[in-house]
């Protein structure tokens, strides 16, 4: 079956793109190049012309994610697909697709209200080798499983949700049931996957922003503890402390970044089993820091 490939990019409001230049290159290690105007950044993790899109607009919160297709007539069976089920999307022009430096592109809004923006060929700059911000051990883990993963705030039902990414081509339901004392019922996790990344897409209880965390792999477990040293050393606010999941069983911790939500830096996450399962916790660690919580759901 016609099937996304992998969450390729997404697009992000800014209010301030001078700390994100900032936060990018020494924090995170990504590289930063100048947009068509001043209100523009991209973020480069590999060879991709970018994986994070930064528009100064003032919202600082997600603008639109881009799912990948393997190719052109992957994308047309796609939308043929989502037409056939009722589903509003629209086929974007020569014009749209070349500012989101894709070959083609569509358009359509899942059940949320979150813009999705489906693609094929991205533009690859095997020419520009990835230069990061600052010094690495290793790179970011990219290859099999596209950007990374993101978990967002859900705004309708999960089975309205999972309804509309299966029709994407994405596997997966709920994964973690997590007992809060404060809650009478546990809170519910969806992750959703769709190639080798245990999860590309994850959908929990509903936060200020629509967007609750972007995480990032690398492939050298050394660069999570450079990382957790970098961010220490620069004070920014650490939200979840190290630990190890139990879904995805990454190593990582989480961070703020100048538009209020989080960043994961994470390392060894292993591939989807193919089975549901559930849990009530991760492995060990990931303790909340609660000073600096308000206004977050702990993650998983």
């Amino acid at each position: 079956m016609t099937k996304v490939t992998e969450l390729g990019y997404v697009t992000l409001g800014v209010s301030d793109l001078s700390a994100w230049d900032a936060f990018a290159t020494t924090i995170l290690g990504l590289e930063v190049t100048q947009g068509e105007t001043a209100d523009v950044r991209y973020l480069r993790m590999d060879y991709w012309h970018h994986r994070i899109k930064l528009v100064n607009d003032g919202t600082d919160d997600l603008l639109a994610m881009g799912l990948r297709l393997a190719g052109t007539l992957e994308l047309a069976a796609m939308v043929q697909r989502l037409q056939a089920a009722g589903v509003d999307v629209r086929v974007g022009s020569q014009a749209e697709a070349q500012a989101r430096q894709v070959l083609e592109v569509a358009f359509v809004t899942d059940p949320n209200g979150y813009a999705v923006e489906l693609f094929q060929g991205p533009l690859v700059q095997y020419n520009l080798p990835f230069h990061p911000g600052r010094r690495m051990h290793g790179r970011f883990q990219t290859a099999g499983g596209g950007l990374g993963h993101m978990m967002l705030g859900r705004r309708a039902d999960f089975a309205a949700i999972h309804a509309f990414y299966t029709l994407l081509g994405f596997t997966g339901g709920i994964e973690y049931r997590l007992p809060l004392p404060m809650l009478p019922e546990p809170v519910e996790l969806m992750f959703l996957n769709c190639n080798d990344r245990q999860h590309s897409l994850a959908f929990g209880p509903p936060g200020e922003k629509a967007i609750n965390h972007l995480m990032m792999e690398v492939e050298r477990f050394e660069d999570v503890g450079l990382a957790g040293d970098i961010v220490a050393h620069a004070g920014v606010p650490v939200i979840i402390q190290p630990g190890s999941h139990a879904n995805d069983q990454m190593y990582s911790f989480y961070f703020k970044n100048p538009s209020g939500f989080m960043n994961e830096i994470g390392w060894g996450g292993r591939q989807p089993t193919g089975q549901s399962e559930y849990y009530q916790g991760d492995a060990f660690g990931h303790a909340p820091v609660m000073s600096n919580m308000k206004g977050f759901m702990v993650p998983a």
